[in-house]
């Protein structure tokens, strides 16, 4: 019997020196092409990036027994997975580059960089008075890996970080609040950061009720997906010129050039590259080779995907 084989989106060598040897290993992206031994895979990781025709080489692996993403979300993913296949997400993969993104679309948004960009465009000298960060309340929603990762790149800025998850609990970095306690959280808060996964309960969290609740003036920045902010009321409220948004996610990518939103100057729009930057990959590695290591030896994996994240 052959030893069970593995495909990577990349070349192996990538994963450094010593990889187990009771495993096989394949390059391969089947956004190219699908090889016969497509049979014979037992562990894939998926390119970054769940594309169609990845999708449709899932059901040809009829020895697969991982299914590794490099996406911390896997709403797009759970639909494709076999009965009986693990699915593991790409926790850590994306803590930096999502973190440093986020800070990055909050200083810009609250600093006015987008408009400094216009008026250098148009050879305009303007000298408005800036919103600092510093003495600022951050609501943070979603308090994962990436969740925790956001609020220390927020620590330096002299900010108070209020937490919030699924469920209320304590833990060594300080208490997390409840999504049920998130209408009161708003109230008062000066930035609210979306990084929550999207499941059943947060598709349509941030509703017209809950932008309501935030006060003149607060930020909206969405790190998370699209559909957990209802897009028609977010833009109610910008068009009114009350809120403001920075968001890296939309319910539909990507965007078209005739939607209304390009136009909301309140607005600031990164094309979901929270997770794309020089420093995803070699965090993606060092998951790979751990996952395979602990595969190889038939010790339990890491980021294992129950149905409840």
């Amino acid at each position: 019997m052959s030893d069970p084989l593995v495909w990577l989106p990349f070349d192996p060598a990538d994963l450094g020196e010593g990889l187990p040897t009771n495993l096989r290993y394949e390059h391969v992206d089947p956004r190219e092409q699908v090889p016969a031994s497509v049979s014979e895979v037992a562990y894939f990781v998926a390119p970054y990036g769940m594309s169609p025709e990845v999708a449709e080489a899932v059901p040809q692996m009829s020895s697969l027994q991982v299914l590794q993403v490099l996406s911390a979300g896997v709403d797009n993913v759970r639909g494709v997975v076999p009965d009986g296949v693990t699915l593991c997400n790409g926790r850590g993969i994306h803590d930096t580059s999502t973190a440093e993104l986020t800070l990055t679309l909050t200083l810009a948004a609250m600093n006015g960089v987008p408009a400094m960009v216009r008026d250098q465009q148009a050879s305009r000298w303007t000298t408005p008075w800036r919103t600092a960060l510093a003495d600022r309340k951050v609501v943070l929603v979603g308090y994962g890996s990436i969740g925790s990762a956001i609020e220390a790149r927020f620590a330096p800025f002299e900010v108070e970080v209020v937490r919030v998850a699924r469920t209320a609990r304590d833990t060594d970095a300080g208490h997390v609040h409840a999504f049920t306690e998130l209408g009161d959280l708003v109230a008062d808060a000066d930035v609210v950061v979306l990084i929550c996964p999207l499941t059943d309960e947060t598709r349509g969290l941030v509703d017209a009720d809950l932008l309501a609740r935030m006060p003149d003036g607060a930020l909206l920045v969405n790190m998370a997906r699209g559909p957990v902010v209802d897009t028609s009321a977010l833009v109610a409220e910008l068009r009114s010129g009350r809120l403001r948004a920075a968001v890296d996610v939309l319910p539909e990518e990507p965007l078209p050039a005739d939607s209304e939103l390009w136009a909301l100057e309140n607005l600031l729009i990164s094309p979901h590259v929270g997770g794309a930057s020089t420093a995803m990959w070699p965090r993606a590695h060092r998951l790979v080779r751990s996952q395979l290591e602990k595969f190889a030896a038939g010790q339990p994996l890491d980021n294992v995907m129950d149905g409840a994240y």
